[in-house]
Formats: structure tokens, C-alpha cells, sequence
């Protein structure tokens, strides 16, 4: 569907990205929900005969889990990214790929932190069902203008934040494009376009502050699990 799609047809190509966002955000929190409440009996079975500290069991399922996790994504990305014909640098596919492993570690950890705090495998993926689908709606592609009683949800939402970092890899600040585009002059240019450049790209957040939110909120939800359990 997007094969070879040009640098200027930013509908398709803002598309693309969100497509990106949403499957690599669902996928990893989808399957990583059911890990701690699976292996619970287990875990406290081991733990009460003082085979291993909590901290061992968890840095060491991360860890073991860790490369799987990350394999899928850059197989994924080192086909789509140049079959779509996406900024054709080196530099600009290893952000994005750091970008996507990175959206991944943070929704893996999503998945992980709800299912520690619910500790039920069937409430947990109903509830990572509904996180994630809050955060697609809200993730700055579907709608711009939210209702003011909804709006804040798009800054907790990891999917926001990963769209932006993606967007900023390929288009930056957008003035580049506005200009090949025609969006300065007088006529307005390509209108549509236009319209995309001016909402989706211009308006951009800083890429510190799409990293760092998206950490916090993981690291909170991990140590929530660490501390009550």
C-alpha cells in the first residue's frame, strides 16, 4: 500500500507512521499483560523456599525477554522502512529504529506495570485493551481538536509521543516541505497537504520531552509492582 510513496504525499506517509505506532504499541503490552499474573503461583512457590530475590526474578525476565522482543520490530522495519520509500538516509532509518525499540520497551512495560497491578489475566487485558485503544484515539492522527475533558489523555499517551518522534525523523520542523509545498504563498499551495504540514508536523513537541514522558510513567508503574509486592 505504500510502496515507494512520495516524500509530499504526507496524508499517506503520516499514515504510515501512525500505522507503526499503533501496531508496535498493541502488539508488545498485549502479550507482555499475562506474564506476572501467569507465573504468580510459581514466582511465590520459589520464592517462600528462597531459591531467588524478587529483584533476580525480575531483572532476570526482562532480560531473558528482552532480545525477542526487539527482533520483530527491526526485522519489520529494515523491510517496511525502504519499501516505502520513507527519508532515504542511514541516519534518519537508525532513529527510527531507536525510536520504534524504544516505543516498544515502554509498551512491553506498559503491559507489564497493568498486569502486576491487577494481577488478573482477564481484567488485565481488558484493561490494556481499553489503555491502548485510549491512546490510539488520542494519539494525534484521528482528531486534533479534542473536547477539553478528554484532551489530557493524549499526554499520558505513549502512542502520542511515538507518532511525534517519528514524524520529527522524517520531517523535522516541517519548513523545508511547507515551502516545496507552496504552503507560504499567497495561494496557499496544495491546500490538503498543507493542512497536515500545519497540524501534524509544525506543530511538533520537543523529542526530549516525547522520550522522557512515556519513561516516567513505565517507571512508575514498575515500581509500583516492586514496592507492593
Amino acid at each position: 500500500m505504500w510502496w515507494h510513496s512520495d516524500f509530499r504525499d504526507i496524508q499517506d506517509r503520516l499514515g504510515l507512521l501512525f500505522f507503526i505506532s499503533i501496531f508496535w504499541g498493541v502488539f508488545p503490552s498485549s502479550n507482555s499483560v499475562f506474564v506476572f499474573p501467569q507465573e504468580r503461583a510459581i514466582f511465590v512457590k520459589e520464592r517462600a523456599s528462597g531459591m531467588y530475590t524478587l529483584s533476580s526474578y525480575f531483572m532476570s525476565r526482562i532480560v531473558g525477554d528482552l532480545p525477542m522482543e526487539l527482533i520483530l520490530p527491526t526485522i519489520f522495519l529494515s523491510v517496511t522502512y525502504w519499501m516505502a520509500g520513507l527519508k532515504p538516509e542511514f541516519g534518519a532509518f537508525l532513529l527510527t529504529l531507536l525510536v520504534l525499540l524504544g516505543y516498544v520497551v515502554v509498551s512491553q512495560g506498559l503491559g507489564l506495570a497493568l498486569g502486576a497491578a491487577i494481577m488478573d489475566a482477564k481484567q488485565a487485558s481488558t484493561m490494556v485493551t481499553i489503555t491502548m485503544l485510549a491512546f490510539v484515539l488520542t494519539g494525534g492522527f484521528y482528531v486534533h481538536k479534542l473536547p477539553p475533558c478528554m484532551a489530557w489523555i493524549k499526554y499520558i499517551s505513549t502512542t502520542f509521543y511515538a507518532y511525534k518522534l517519528l514524524i520529527n525523523v522524517q520531517y523535522g520542523g516541517g519548513k523545508n516541505l511547507s515551502s516545496l509545498l507552496g504552503c507560504s504563498l499567497s495561494h496557499g499551495g496544495d491546500r490538503a497537504s498543507c493542512k497536515f504540514v500545519e497540524q501534524d508536523i509544525e506543530a511538533q513537541i520537543s523529542p526530549a520531552i516525547s522520550v522522557g514522558v512515556p519513561d516516567i510513567h513505565v517507571c512508575r508503574g514498575i515500581g509500583y509492582w516492586l514496592t507492593s509486592h
